[in-house]
């Protein structure tokens, strides 16, 4: 995480003291500006919310510039977040504001967007290698509309409950059940009929 992952641990709070911290007394350390215990909460996170900007923006580049940015808005102000259980839900309705606000401005370049996935598809023989179904999986996935991107990154790759998912994107529960329906219909048109064994093979592979 860069810039971020370069806080040093003072002598009067080392690390390894934040290990085994809760949410609860990383949020409230972080308030106070003990660095090491929000080096804890980052790497407590850090993967989930980059896995979830890479999602959405198509694996762009500027994916870990974004998700960077998602604590340091986190590090400049802990006390925006109330409830330590809010934190994760928090984090990642961050980062996926900014990535759509950061590609309102400017094109978004989907993975290898020129790539044929039909390629990629699977084979009088079965599938191929399981890295070339995610990377199908992640072609298909990259033509959606952003908000549908969004709700199937939540459900299916951060595995979140629809109530959780749709707290997230501020939603009512029935409006993502809806983005996720026609998501699933665009990926079965996109990927085939098999397509719904793709995404679950690539989901457990995780």
């Amino acid at each position: 995480m860069g810039a971020i992952l370069a806080l040093r641990a003072g002598p009067e709070a080392p690390a390894t003291r934040w290990q085994s911290a809760t949410d609860a007394a990383l949020l409230e350390a972080s308030a106070r500006h003990i660095e090491p215990a929000f080096v804890v909460l980052i790497q407590r996170y850090q993967r989930d919310v980059y896995r979830l900007v890479w999602r959405i923006s198509a694996g762009h580049a500027d994916s870990e510039d974004i998700a960077q940015e998602t604590f340091l808005r986190l590090w400049v102000n802990p006390a925006q977040v109330r409830e330590a259980k809010a934190l994760k839900g928090w984090l990642l309705r961050v980062a996926s504001n900014m990535v759509m606000d950061r590609y309102r401005r400017k094109p978004m370049l989907n993975i290898d967007a020129a790539e044929d996935i039909a390629d990629m598809a699977p084979g009088p023989d079965g599938w191929r290698e399981l890295s070339q179904v995610s990377r199908a999986v992640d072609t298909a996935i990259a033509q959606l509309p952003d908000r549908q991107r969004m709700a199937l990154a939540l459900v299916h790759f951060e595995q979140m409950s629809n109530i959780a998912a749709a707290e997230v994107m501020e939603l009512s529960v029935d409006a993502l059940e809806s983005l996720l329906a026609r998501a699933r219909r665009r990926l079965k048109e996109i990927l085939g009929p098999e397509g719904k064994e793709m995404l679950l093979a690539v989901e457990k592979a995780k």
